[in-house]
């Protein structure tokens, strides 16, 4: 593929990536306006928006075997908490920004669970055992199993957190 082309397709899973994401806080907000119709639109046009980075995604990735995946994933994980979160954190500290160094810094620790709930996965992939994960509504903790009183990350009560289903 031509790489202006490339980076194109880049660009533009980027910003429909983000406005996907966008769409759906801005329909959480307008629940809690109750305005559920605008909340109905911003969602609908979310999915939509969803279909237009995933196909820009399957012109630069294709997705592969589950394996394959957990390993990238894992790899993924590893390399943005072990190299770009700290990066980040450490602009964000010079520059005085004490709110996203601490943001960054709990998604640093949150992705290297990631990592390590991938690395789990690929050494037990053939047994298929079934977990629960619970997630931190404001950090983004993701917890294998039962909740704790609170967020080891964040501090939040156990409410805040939520099963993926």
């Amino acid at each position: 593929m031509n790489e202006r082309t490339k980076n194109n397709i880049n660009e533009a899973f980027i910003g429909e990536a983000k406005a996907y994401q966008r769409l759906l806080m801005y329909a959480k907000k307008a629940e809690s306006e109750d305005l559920k119709q605008i909340a109905k639109l911003f969602r609908a046009v979310a999915e939509s928006e969803g279909i237009h980075a995933r196909r820009h995604f399957a012109l630069l990735e294709k997705v592969s075997d589950t394996q394959t995946n957990l390993e990238r994933a894992f790899q993924s994980e590893t390399l943005v908490s072990g190299v770009y979160y700290p990066k980040m954190i450490k602009e964000a500290e010079e520059d005085g920004e004490k709110v996203a160094a601490m943001v960054f810094s709990q998604a640093r620790d949150v992705e290297s669970i990631h990592a390590k709930l991938y690395e789990n996965a690929l050494k037990h992939l053939m047994e298929e055992r079934e977990v629960d994960y619970y997630i931190c509504s404001v950090c983004g903790y993701l917890k294998e199993g039962s909740v704790e009183d609170n967020c080891p990350i964040c501090g939040a009560p156990k409410e805040k957190f939520y099963k993926v289903e």
